[in-house]
């Protein structure tokens, strides 16, 4: 990627990128930001997630046939905000065999008798490999936090249960990351924000239009009901485990196209700082291959 590139993708991203919880408020991300994008520019964004999603399948090749890095992409959300779409159409040319995508639901009985990390730790991507979490650990912090009678169920010890259990949960995950990025895992995460009305406007169309019926459920409704609490434990979240070696994003998420842009731009800035290129040949493997073409040209 050239210098001119890097520059131009780190200047429409820095207000999305959190590197420094310092300071951070949700409160002052705007859900319907388009960089001052409007939409007549649907078109223009298409061709560009269409560029940068062309670009990544050259790059996952090269990923993939290097072996020295792994891609760890994180997304949150609250419901309907846009998580599954823009994963598809983001990924969309990626090589199957080069990436995984995991869905996290409510823990099993095998998982709930392991520590909390355990089933992510699972599915980190080996190297050479692109790794999407819907949903991760980071629900350790939010609807556990939202909903705390959670922690009865991971059957931990009442002396482990403390008013410190939430910065503690920050001070492990933070630690957990920053052991991915020594061992070569480029972790990013993605809070899709959406607002409060444009979530209400998706649910009903869920709800009006019959091929959309199977996405809505009624538990949907119960957690809008938390939404102020969520917003809280996000907000705390970020603050608590935003760092230079595994960044938030905090992507407006009102507007899917432009959503999809700045993940997709996240993604190309990120791997394009890797500098992939295969493998390169020393004088014995030359060697060897001129030996291959002899014996097959006698064939």
């Amino acid at each position: 990627m050239k210098k001119a590139e890097v520059a131009r993708l780190e200047r429409f991203l820095e207000p999305y990128r959190i590197t420094g919880g310092k300071g951070f408020r949700l409160k002052r991300h705007d859900p319907a930001d388009t960089a001052h994008l409007k939409s007549a520019d649907k078109d223009e964004a298409k061709e560009m997630l269409a560029r940068g999603v062309e670009w990544l399948t050259e790059q996952q090749d090269m990923l993939y046939a290097q072996d020295h890095w792994a891609v760890l992409l994180v997304f949150q959300a609250m419901d309907a905000a846009g998580k599954d779409s823009t994963i598809k159409h983001v990924m969309s040319g990626i090589n199957p065999q080069g990436c995984q995508v995991t869905s996290y639901k409510q823990p099993s009985s095998e998982e709930l008798d392991h520590d909390y990390l355990w089933r992510y730790m699972r599915n980190v991507p080996a190297r050479g490999q692109i790794g999407i979490f819907n949903r991760s650990y980071y629900e350790e912090v939010l609807v556990v936090k939202v909903h705390q009678e959670h922690l009865q169920r991971q059957k931990l010890h009442p002396s482990l249960v403390t008013k410190k259990i939430w910065r503690e949960r920050y001070e492990d995950i933070s630690s957990y990351e920053r052991y991915l990025h020594r061992n070569g895992v480029v972790t990013l995460k993605f809070f899709l924000n959406v607002s409060k009305e444009e979530q209400k406007r998706r649910f009903m169309a869920r709800l009006d239009e019959p091929a959309k019926n199977w996405k809505f459920s009624l538990a949907d409704v119960d957690e809008r009901g938390h939404w102020d609490a969520y917003q809280d434990a996000y907000d705390e979240a970020i603050r608590h485990t935003a760092t230079p070696w595994a960044p938030w994003y905090v992507v407006p998420a009102d507007n899917k196209w432009f959503t999809r842009l700045v993940v997709a731009a996240a993604v190309v800035d990120a791997i394009g700082r890797l500098e992939l290129h295969y493998p390169r040949v020393n004088e014995a493997q030359r060697k060897a291959l001129a030996v291959a073409r002899k014996r097959l040209d006698r064939e």
